[in-house]
Parts: structure tokens; sequence; C-alpha cells
């Protein structure tokens, strides 16, 4: 048998994995997995059905079905201002985390660089290194995560080529501001970088705060990749559809790769999904429903030993038990799983250097009899 030569070496099972697993060893209240545990609308599984049923089983076309590319261009019109070519600027995904991998393929060459700001989602990094590329990590930290674009401009050399952000930001909570997205502009701009933009949280936005694309951005516009999910949208994340938005020319290019990878997507959840978010309200709805899960959460830990981050979007809380412990973070995580019946993730795990501080994400996707019974569990702790 020949030898197998990694090209991720350092990778095995993602965090997420881990969690899970243990917390089904365990028999623990899974907050760590990013996923809901309740069921998407009836109304979009009778259209799945329906579609089904009348024969919708074979390949879509490989951008994807053009009724659903046009929801999403009005989508788009309606939210940012920004006017969508269905037919040339728009791709349906297998998920998210396909149209990352995807984008990532499209623009990155062996010994490219790409910012990433850590905490990151944990994809990021191996995208980009099975491509040659090299991760330039831009570390921020708790409490308030922000960013120091003096310090960001300096990490910008020859072989820079592109910046990954994502906002909202998992696992932070943090919307970006207008200002940072300014800066970012500025620098994009300056040093001619591609923008890869993961929105997959856009509409899971609180307490005033405002989701702005980067594809509002006229300086933007041109040089980027934005990302979405259907499976953050509509409570269906094992459904694994997505869509990606770019202008023309880079978007003709991410199909040359995408045909050859996916393809095209499930097609009868294609045209069921495009009904279904004809009705706007399907989709604006979710700030109210998933804050009023983030205050259910809060409200129920006041006053205990957990310390609550700021959460200005997702459906993640940081919670900070520097008060009720000082093992590390994954230790404590695990302790938390095999003594509490509660599972989460440590924040380290989204840092390339492992940087311990204190830190725990949940996940408040879940129903809310399930978000009682984790308060219960943390605060006996």
């Amino acid at each position: 048998m020949p030898t197998i030569q990694s090209k991720l070496p350092g990778v095995g099972l993602t965090i997420f994995t881990q969690m899970t697993n243990l917390a089904n060893q365990y028999q623990a209240i899974n907050l760590s997995q990013g996923f809901p545990d309740f069921e998407p609308s009836e109304k979009l599984l009778s259209l799945v059905k329906k579609y089904y049923a009348a024969g919708y089983n074979q390949y879509a076309p490989m951008a994807g079905v053009l009724a659903l590319r046009e929801q999403i261009a009005q989508k788009q019109e309606a939210l940012y201002g920004v006017a969508v070519d269905a037919a040339t600027e728009i791709t349906i995904t297998s998920g998210g985390t396909q149209a990352l991998f995807s984008a990532i393929s499209t623009l990155i060459r062996p010994g490219d660089e790409v910012l990433i700001f850590e905490p990151a989602y944990d994809s990021y990094r191996p995208a980009i290194e099975l491509y040659g590329g090299k991760v330039v990590a831009i570390p921020l930290v708790a409490p308030d995560f922000q960013i120091d674009w003096h310090f960001v401009r300096s990490q910008v050399t020859s072989a820079t080529r592109m910046v990954l952000i994502n906002n909202p930001t998992n696992p932070t909570g943090r919307v970006w501001s207008a200002a940072d997205l300014a800066d970012l502009a500025d620098l994009a701009t300056a040093a001619d970088l591609f923008v890869l933009s993961d929105e997959v949280y856009e509409h899971m936005v609180y307490s005033g705060h405002v989701h702005q694309s980067v594809w509002s951005i006229p300086k933007l516009h041109d040089r980027s990749f934005v990302v979405a999910s259907f499976g953050k949208l509509l409570h269906t994340t094992g459904w694994k559809m997505g869509y990606i938005l770019a202008s023309e020319p880079l978007m003709r290019e991410f199909q040359k790769v995408h045909q050859y990878t996916v393809f095209s997507a499930n097609t009868p959840v294609q045209y069921a999904i495009a009904d279904f978010i004809a009705d706007a309200h399907e989709y604006l709805q979710l700030g109210s429903f998933f804050e009023g899960k983030r205050n259910l959460l809060q409200a129920g830990l006041a006053g205990s030993k957990f310390r609550l981050l700021p959460c200005e979007g997702t459906y993640f809380q940081l919670l900070d038990y520097s008060m009720v412990s000082d093992a590390s973070e994954m230790d404590f995580a695990r302790q938390l799983i095999v003594d509490h019946k509660i599972a989460t993730v440590p924040v380290s795990a989204f840092y390339c250097n492992s940087l311990n501080q204190n830190l725990l994400r949940v996940c408040f996707a879940k129903k809310d009899e399930t978000i009682l019974q984790a308060i219960d569990n943390l605060r006996s702790i």
C-alpha cells in the first residue's frame, strides 16, 4: 500500500463532533453544535413533499433553480438596496461550508496569504491550507473582540490575496460595525484584495444592531464573495443548502469549480424554498425569534457565577466561567459534560494557538424547555 502523506496532518475530528460525541455518550444536553432541536415549518415540509411527489427529482441547473435565484435577488435588493442579477451573480450550493470551500479553491493558489480573524469557524484554515495558501490569523480577544486595523494593515504583504470575515461572528456573537466595514473596504481597495464574507447569520441580529452586507458597500461589491445558508435561515441544517453571491466575473470562475465538485444542489428542496421565502415574513421574523431565546438564556443565568459576554448576533452566547473554575477551557468543557450533563464548546478551539480565556460557547437555537434545563444544570454548579 502506498504511503499516505496527509495534506492536513494536524487535523482530526472537529471540536463540534468531539463535544457532540461526548454529549451522546453521557446523555448530556447538547448546546455545543450549532443546530436547532426543533422542527422546521410544516409549510416548508409540505412544499418539499409536494415537489418530491411531483417528480422534481433530477439534476437542477448547475447554478441552481432559477425561481430560487430570483427570490434571493429580490431578498437582497429589499434588504440591502443592491440589485443582483439572478442569472449570473447567484449560485445555489450544498450548504454554506461548500460555498466557502469552493470560493477559497477558486481564488487561492500556493503561496497566497489569507487574513482571517480569530476566534474563527474551524473550516476556514484547512480549506486555505489544502490549496497551498497561508493563513495569517488576526487574534481578537475578550471581552469586546475589537479589531485593531493598524495591526491588520501591518500584516498585509505582497503575497496577501484575500480577507475572510464572518459577520455576524461565530463564536463571539459580534456584529461588525459600519466603521469596521469601512476600514475593511479601505484595506481591500488599497491592497487590491478579494473579500470572502461568511454572512450565514445575517438575520440573527439583536438589540438594535443592524447587519450590513459587504455587497452593500460599493468599494467591496466587485471584489467580494458573500456566503449565506438556508440551514440557518430555515432551521434545516441537515439539508445542507446555501448560496453564494458574486459579481459575474467572479461567479464565472466560481462555477468552474462548483460544477466539478457538487455540480448542483437538491432539486425539489430548491423549488420548495423558492415558494417558502416568497413570503418575506418567514425570514424577517428570525431576529425577534432568536432574540427571545437569547433573552431567556441570559435572564436565567443572571446572578449566576457565569458572566455573560455581549451577544449582538448569531445564535451563540459566550460564558465566562472564571468565577467557577481555573481549569482550561477544554478540561472544563469535558467536566461539564461528565459531571453536569451539559455540552458546550471551548472558545480556545477557535484559535490556532488554543488561547485560553475561560470562555465557553453555548448554542441557544433550542426549544425553550431545553434552554431552561440547561440553565438549571449551569446554575447548580
